[in-house]
């Protein structure tokens, strides 16, 4: 039989470890509620930050070393000006722009002067460098003319999403191409996504033109949304094989949370070629909200909400190294990832159309 001082102590063991149960289950629920409220703070801070940009008018201008005048900018909401427009975001870029400029511009160049009707605008937006590219970027706009290049400046760092929105809302063309200062794509590849959106609109107004007799016929490529993503989903296999192995573990996490934030369509949504008719992109570059790392992400999730069809088409790609990813970069995407749901699914972010 125990003895009773043993039954006592007994007794006294349950409402110990109860209420240790207890205290860790309420610092959970503490923890949890003030993670909540942070999370919920911080997409409501970015909705309001969001709300006064897309309010406020740009006084911006482009400079013109050439005349020393200062150029207006124009705005996404203008009508089109050009066929086309590159907006390039750079950060420290000094020694890979040139190489990538140079071929690129070749390139509009021969394009304009074979076709009459092909005009274009490069637009490099020097997102805080602190190295010389905003010097290499406006020896550009000295040779090429103020018309053709322009140099974006923003006084600080904002994060690539932001360069590039800024490149977007102040640009000028019937069809807007972003890509990379590294010349990771060739620049040449804007064809396939070029006649791509073209035969998609061709279809897409064709079937509005037979709904629709009271309008004009001619509707026009920059009034069609269509988005276009260049992909390397099909070098894939041999991109596994060439990486360290848990590069590949973190992209083949990192695409399951894009899969559950995004859903499903685009299988590569981190390649940063990407073609959007004016439309399209008026509609998107208004709305975007992060300004860093999955600003890509969003883009195709606010193509699904906004109803925007996108095409996703294999472009060549070269691994350039230098990659600005490092591992702190994953839990910044997977925050960023968790804004997007939290952001929109909760309606805290409001989608204009």
């Amino acid at each position: 039989m125990a003895s009773p001082a043993t039954h006592h102590h007994h007794h006294h063991l349950l409402p110990f470890s109860l209420s240790l149960s207890l205290l860790l289950f309420s610092l959970v629920v503490v923890m949890v509620l003030g993670v909540s409220a942070f999370l919920l703070e911080y997409v409501r801070k970015i909705g309001c930050k969001h709300s006064l940009e897309r309010d406020a008018v740009s006084d911006a201008f482009f400079e013109d070393p050439n005349s020393l005048k200062k150029v207006p900018c124009p705005s996404i909401f203008d009508p089109a000006e050009k066929y086309i427009s590159l907006i390039i975001p750079a950060y420290n870029e000094e020694h890979r722009l040139p190489g990538t400029l140079d071929e690129t511009l070749s390139y509009l160049q021969q394009r304009s002067a074979t076709e009459k009707s092909f005009t274009y605008e490069v637009l490099i937006v020097d997102d805080g460098s602190t190295d010389r590219t905003a010097k290499v970027a406006f020896d550009y706009v000295r040779k090429y003319k103020i018309d053709n290049v322009r140099v974006l400046l923003l006084r600080r760092n904002h994060g690539k999403g932001e360069a590039i929105r800024k490149g977007m809302l102040h640009s000028r063309g019937e069809l807007l191409l972003m890509l990379d200062a590294d010349g990771a794509t060739k620049v040449t590849d804007l064809e396939k996504l070029e006649s791509q959106i073209h035969e998609l609109a061709r279809s897409v107004n064709k079937v509005n033109s037979v709904a629709s007799t009271t309008t004009s016929s001619s509707s026009n490529l920059s009034d069609t949304e269509i988005a276009a993503c260049g992909s390397r989903a099909h070098l894939e296999k041999q991109a596994l094989a060439t990486r360290k192995w848990y590069r590949n573990f973190l992209m083949k996490g990192f695409h399951l949370v894009v899969l559950l934030t995004a859903g499903h369509g685009i299988r590569d949504t981190q390649c940063g070629f990407k073609m959007f008719t004016r439309a399209a992109a008026r509609k998107l570059f208004t709305n975007i909200r992060l300004k860093r790392w999955c600003f890509d992400v969003e883009l195709v999730y606010l193509c699904k909400k906004l109803r925007i069809p996108m095409l996703e088409i294999s472009v060549n790609w070269s691994e350039i190294p230098g990659s600005k990813v490092r591992l702190t970069s994953i839990a910044h995407m997977l925050f960023e990832l968790i804004l997007i749901r939290v952001g929109y699914g909760l309606g805290i972010w409001k989608i204009h159309t």
